[in-house]
């Protein structure tokens, strides 16, 4: 646990309040740039969200743009035909359940079509504060490459995660983990003459 809470303290140091990298104008569009992201770099959606809120930015002017009209702002990105017949769904859903606003509840935000469980831990941390932990691949690889856990599957990551950081890292946690495995802890080439823990790394090409 010492090593763990290290291992935060400075990636804390180095970037005290990261955020996420999906561009956003309110709850609503974050839930959409989320789902439009499985897949797909944060890049490349924010590239299409940039026109795409700027005449949706909510679930009705969502179902008012319509299905074939959300696909060709979309059409940039992998899944787009499913990812558009979701977010309609979605919008739908958030209109005749919830009155137009995005539920808070775990639970009731994996209902919605198109979000899973990571995109609903990525929601309730982003837009709402809530302390969860969201393990997409470079979540899952960073974890194991440095020994936080030792797990095969996405919900064990998660799991383990969760008992393994202390309270007070894990607000903040994905963010630094998303962050160190896109720009330092890289898949291929991991840079580990540049990671600040490759000391406390069980993987480091440097400790």
């Amino acid at each position: 646990m010492e090593v763990v809470d290290d291992i935060f303290s400075r990636f804390s140091d180095d970037n005290p309040k990261p955020a996420i990298e999906l561009e956003y104008r309110n709850d609503f569009t974050l839930l959409v740039a989320i789902v439009l992201s499985a897949r797909a770099t944060d890049v490349s959606v924010n590239k299409i969200t940039a026109k795409l809120f700027d005449i949706a930015d909510s679930p009705k002017k969502m179902l008012s743009l319509g299905q074939e009209k959300l696909k060709s702002y979309i059409s940039s990105i992998g899944l787009y035909n499913s990812k558009a017949k979701n977010i309609i769904k979605l919008c739908e859903e958030i209109e005749g359940k919830y009155c137009g606003a995005i539920p808070n509840d775990f639970e009731l935000l994996t209902a919605l079509p198109g979000v899973g469980r990571k995109s609903a831990n990525v929601f309730l941390n982003s837009a709402m504060g809530v302390p969860t932990i969201a393990v997409d691949t470079h979540v899952f690889r960073v974890s194991n490459r440095m020994g936080l856990v030792n797990e095969k599957s996405v919900l064990s990551v998660e799991k383990s995660l969760n008992k393994v950081i202390p309270e007070r890292w894990k607000l903040y946690a994905h963010h630094w983990l998303v962050l160190h495995g896109r720009y330092v802890c890289k898949a291929r080439t991991p840079l580990c003459h540049k990671c600040i823990v490759n000391d406390l790394c069980r993987s480091s090409r440097y400790s």
